[in-house]
């Protein structure tokens, strides 16, 4: 085997994989930094998360009830339906490994679907408690 700068190619190979596969954590991870000091919180509640999932609200003007779990479902590891029925998938990490590693998206959704089910932006503490719920599940 040729020795490619102090590692041997196949060790090389391992090592680029194991790096590539915690990248998406790693980026989580940080993003739940970022959340934790925006929040002033040294850590992040799943058990909050978790009623917010569940919360049930009455929307303002079109006094319909909304939750999270109108569209992703009261099981985090369920694929969901958007109101016009197209699949989400589910939001679980332990299923969708995917889920909350990119931050863009994360954004993106979490000021969708808060307008949607809250009528305002969600707070960093209502993200990072969200987040972390989503993570602790197996």
């Amino acid at each position: 085997m040729r020795v490619v700068k102090g590692l041997t190619a196949l060790s090389a190979l391992f090592f680029a994989g194991s790096v590539f596969a915690a990248s998406p954590n790693a980026q989580m991870n940080a993003m739940l930094d970022g959340l934790k000091k925006e929040a002033g919180v040294q850590s992040f509640s799943a058990e909050e998360g978790k009623k917010l999932l569940n919360a049930k609200r009455v929307h303002s003007q079109k006094k319909e009830e909304r939750s999270c779990t109108t569209c992703h479902t009261s099981n985090p590891a369920a694929s969901g339906k958007t109101p016009v029925g197209k699949v989400i998938e589910p939001m679980s990490q332990a299923v969708n490994k995917e889920r909350f590693t990119d931050p863009k998206k994360v954004d993106k959704w979490f000021k969708r679907n808060c307008e949607w089910v809250l009528e305002r932006e969600c707070t960093p503490k209502e993200k990072g408690d969200f987040i972390t719920y989503m993570t602790t599940l197996k």
